[in-house]
């Protein structure tokens, strides 16, 4: 008998009780225990192996070699072939890029040439074979075709990249070459040989880039240097046409035009002066003075002597008028001679007055054909002004073909300067060495030890393993006694009076089995609603159908835990959806309000549930859900059996609640069983929870809890629990090892409302 309301004490379990599923860590421990000496040899055996193991391989060594990759390469020349990257970004990125450069093609078969790898078998190495050994024998050798030859080449290719680890340090410019082989000193050698060819490969890398450049600069320059004398050639034409002939700054004509002007000036000059000059001798000439007065007599020495000789026959005159009478002969020969002085002196500066009108028209005669010669002039410089639009245009273009000449051949000649300098920073700062230490295998020391750890695991997972699947053939009891010690027990009173054999009855054979877990689900777990009178629209709400059910926004609640554990031991039975079948001997709600509950729990940790009401004859969560016309689409609508197919309604919580249908005992649990089997089929539902059905159970109900993976007992402390359970446990007649707990009830479904009660 099963006492229900007292702790189950350890010790007095039977010895008969089933293993249960699964145990704890102080099982765990106890199971290795015992196992220790079996453990320990395995073990041992795997450590042996794994150094028998390591012994086998053939060891590889590593050799690591250090280059100094500088993005920022040399300043040689002011002009530069390739930019140079300034951001660390960019810089980070070149580096990155050389590194990919020493594994590239060029460099590795560089290498293979230089260290015959080709020959090697370890690279790949062509064997010469029986036939080719006998040949070698007498003298003959073969030598591979060349694309033989390529092959090889080409297997060595790969062998030696298979070989190669180049990795780039973080934030430095520093590039390790590793290089792993099964003989240290080859490892070495390859590393500094893949490092100086790398080396190699950068400076004719850049020399090919200088050559081509110079190769293309140079096939250009001689087109451009054609285009360039075409265009002078055209340019000295046109200027020849159109006689364009002059200095660098100025042409001719322009100096001509310039110098006409100037004449043209001084001519105006002179024509004013002379007439100037003209026009003062005409006006004292008119005013009836002296003659001699103008500026061109006094500065004349003719008729300053005559003016001389005037004055002296005046002073004369004077004197013999003084002494002599007017009549007398000498008297009137020197005022003859007087007048004849005043006629040459007039007569004097009438050839001045004439030789101003001559030069006044000889300087008008000049300055008209200076005009004349300066019209024809500026007519010139018209026609020269727009010839010189071409003009100009020509020299534009000769000019542009000069400097685009002139620029190629210069850089041409940068470039094929730039073919014999190595503007490369990268160096090598570490050569690799010989290593003495092999990188592969681990040392025996440590591959012992991850023997000895694997082999040891591998064993304890076996014999955990072997005790979870076989429990009944295994010899381990967790947290029991022995079975020896269980046979020792003492036996019940009854059995010290038991009459013999021979006249003993035979009795019924006593089902002892290991009490499953307990969840106690009391008032404070739960909340009450007042029977759908707060349903709002939407979806439907179970908690408020107007039953009992679990708080919200209580995790740590005590039966959430039991539940789970519940959920656990369910979960491995089976490996598709589980289903729970929740029974009880009560004939009231008790058994309905707690299968909501334990859905409603399930759904709080994410599960989704199908909750169907198993009960024929109540049908208690079918009456609270039938009004209820809200349904999802059914997925067990192939299960007409001839009445209405049952259709899930869908609910807010997280479960889905098949009600029963309207048919017989039989037609419903075989539509029940039907839609079990869609749903595991679906994989649509985490957890199957069954309604059901009531006590006493006909052989439609047993089938269908036959269906179950396992059982949950409802106990209502309003009845004797222990004579509830060993009610249970006859009506389950030898399958009471499917139960997977117990829940005891505290909730009473029928309180009535009262003022005191608080409800939800």
């Amino acid at each position: 008998m099963l006492i229900y309301d007292q702790p189950i004490k350890p010790e007095v379990r039977p010895a008969a009780m089933a293993a249960p599923v699964g145990f704890s860590v102080l099982d765990l421990a106890q199971l290795l225990w015992q196992r220790k000496v079996a453990i320990a040899s395995a073990a041992l055996i795997s450590a042996g192996v794994a150094v028998a193991v390591g012994k086998s391989l053939t060891p590889k060594y590593t050799a690591s070699a250090q280059l100094y990759v500088d993005p920022r390469e040399l300043q040689l020349v002011d002009r530069e072939l390739t930019p140079r990257a300034q951001d660390m970004s960019g810089l980070a990125m070149v580096v990155e890029s050389q590194a990919r450069v020493i594994t590239s093609n060029n460099v590795l078969l560089q290498v293979i040439r230089d260290t015959n790898l080709e020959k090697d078998p370890e690279f790949g190495g062509d064997a010469k074979g029986l036939f080719g050994s006998l040949l070698g024998l007498v003298g003959i050798e073969l030598r591979p075709t060349a694309e033989q030859q390529k092959q090889i080449q080409m297997s060595a290719l790969e062998a030696l990249n298979r070989h190669i680890n180049v990795k780039k340090t973080d934030r430095t410019f520093i590039v390790d070459i590793d290089v792993w082989s099964y003989e240290p000193a080859k490892a070495a050698m390859l590393a500094n040989a893949i490092s100086k060819a790398y080396l190699a490969e950068s400076k004719q890398s850049q020399a090919a880039a200088a050559r081509r450049a110079t190769s293309d600069l140079s096939g250009r320059l001689k087109e451009l240097q054609e285009r360039l004398r075409n265009a002078e050639n055209t340019l000295a034409v046109y200027k020849a046409q159109n006689n364009f002939v002059g200095t660098q700054d100025t042409l001719i004509s322009d100096q001509q035009l310039s110098a006409s002007n100037q004449r043209l000036a001084a001519a105006r000059a002179l024509t004013l002066d002379a007439k100037a000059k003209l026009d003062q001798i005409e006006a004292s000439r008119k005013a009836s003075s002296d003659a001699g007065a103008i500026p061109e007599a006094l500065q004349s020495p003719t008729i300053a002597n005559l003016r001389a000789q005037q004055a002296e026959a005046r002073k004369r005159q004077a004197e013999l008028q003084a002494e002599l009478g007017p009549r007398h002969p000498a008297l009137r020969q020197v005022e003859q001679q007087v007048q004849d002085l005043r006629r040459t002196i007039n007569e004097e500066v009438e050839r001045f007055a004439q030789a101003a009108r001559n030069d006044l028209v000889r300087a008008r005669d000049y300055e008209n054909s200076l005009n004349k010669a300066l019209e024809t002039q500026k007519r010139q410089s018209v026609q020269m002004s727009q010839a010189s639009v071409r003009l100009r245009e020509l020299e534009r273009d000769v000019e542009a073909s000069r400097d685009v000449y002139q620029s190629f051949l210069k850089r041409s000649r940068e470039t094929e300067e730039q073919e014999s300098l190595n503007t490369s920073n990268a160096r090598i700062i570490g050569e690799a060495t010989v290593p003495q230490r092999r990188t592969f295998p681990p040392a025996m020391s440590l591959l012992a030890m991850i023997g000895f750890a694997l082999g040891g695991l591998a064993a304890a997972g076996w014999f955990v393993a072997v005790n979870q699947l076989m429990p009944r053939t295994t010899a381990f009891q967790p947290r029991g006694k022995a079975p020896s010690e269980a046979s020792e027990q003492p036996a019940a009173p009854e059995a010290a009076s038991e009459p013999p054999a021979a006249e003993r009855q035979p009795q019924p054979a006593v089902s002892l089995i290991e009490k499953p877990p307990i969840a106690r689900l009391q008032e404070v777990d739960v909340m009450r609603t007042l029977g759908s009178i707060l349903a709002t629209g939407g979806t439907t709400d179970v908690t408020r159908l107007g039953w009992p059910t679990l708080r919200p926004g209580f995790p740590l609640m005590t039966v959430l835990t039991a539940l789970r554990e519940m959920r656990a031991a369910l979960a491995r039975r089976t490996e598709r959806t589980p289903v729970m079948a929740v029974i009880g001997a009560s004939p009231d709600q008790a058994r309905s309000i707690a299968a909501l509950n334990i859905a409603l729990a399930a759904a709080r940790d994410g599960a989704k549930v199908l909750l169907i009401d198993a009960d024929f004859r109540e049908r208690a969560l079918s009456n609270k859900v039938s009004h209820l016309d809200k349904t999802e689409p059914s997925r067990f609508g192939w299960l007409n059996i001839g009445t209405k197919p049952p259709r899930a309604i869908a609910t807010a919580n997280g479960i889905s609640i098949l009600p029963v249908i309207e048919a017989t005992d039989a037609k419903a649990s075989n539509a029940i069983r039907k839609a079990i089997a869609q749903a595991r089929s679906s994989g649509g539902h985490d957890l199957v929870i069954l309604d059901g059905p009531a006590m006493p159970w006909s052989p439609s109900d047993r089938k269908l809890l036959d269906m179950a993976e396992g059982l949950v007992a409802i106990l209502p402390v309003q009845f004797d629990i222990n004579d509830s359970m060993e009610d249970i446990i006859a009506a389950l007649g030898g399958t009471e090892h499917r139960l997977v707990g117990v829940v005891l009830s505290e909730v009473n479904p029928t309180v009535s409302q009262q003022r005191d009660k608080q409800y939800a």
